[in-house]
């Protein structure tokens, strides 16, 4: 199974694609999209063409979106993340490829056995499943290939046939 991690943002988005058989893993791909700075619809535009052009290069079967979370002193942070997340949803859809989310706390759960773990163990736990001499940079680009090893371990060979809602 192939699995499509994205940490998603406006600013810098991280993206990380795995193969997965059953308890091996490996590394297919894994970087970040940065769209410019200008108007929410440009950066959306360009977020959503670099996502579609992933999937079309990955062909990934299932792309795995981190949940959506803030505090509610930010909830203009939480607008905008949904923008993001909607676009990268809608790309996925537009492949016909399930979107599932996961929350970081369930991540650092499956990775770490904490779902309080910090990034720098989260990060040295992806280095090490994947058999990387080092922690993927930056941290975008580590939190998605978390995002897709978790959900390689809850899910393993299984993927459900059915979309969750992104």
């Amino acid at each position: 199974m192939r699995i499509l991690g994205i940490d998603p943002a406006l600013r810098v988005t991280g993206y990380g694609v795995i193969d997965g058989n059953g308890t091996r893993v490996r590394l297919v791909e894994a970087g970040v999209v940065s769209p410019t700075d200008g108007a929410l619809e440009l950066r959306l535009q360009q977020l959503h063409a670099a996502i579609v052009e992933i999937i079309t290069q990955t062909r990934p079967n299932v792309v795995v979106i981190e949940e959506l979370y803030t505090t509610y002193k930010s909830p203009g942070t939480a607008i905008l993340m949904g923008h993001a997340r909607g676009v990268l949803a809608l790309a996925s859809a537009q492949a016909g490829i399930p979107v599932h989310t996961i929350g970081h706390a369930h991540v650092k759960r499956a990775l770490v056995g904490s779902g309080s773990a910090r990034k720098e163990q989260v990060g040295a736990m992806v280095a090490r499943m994947l058999g990387l001499r080092s922690v993927p940079r930056p941290h975008d680009v580590s939190d998605a290939l978390a995002l897709a090893l978790a959900f390689h371990h809850r899910n393993g060979r299984d993927v459900p046939a059915r979309a969750a809602k992104a």
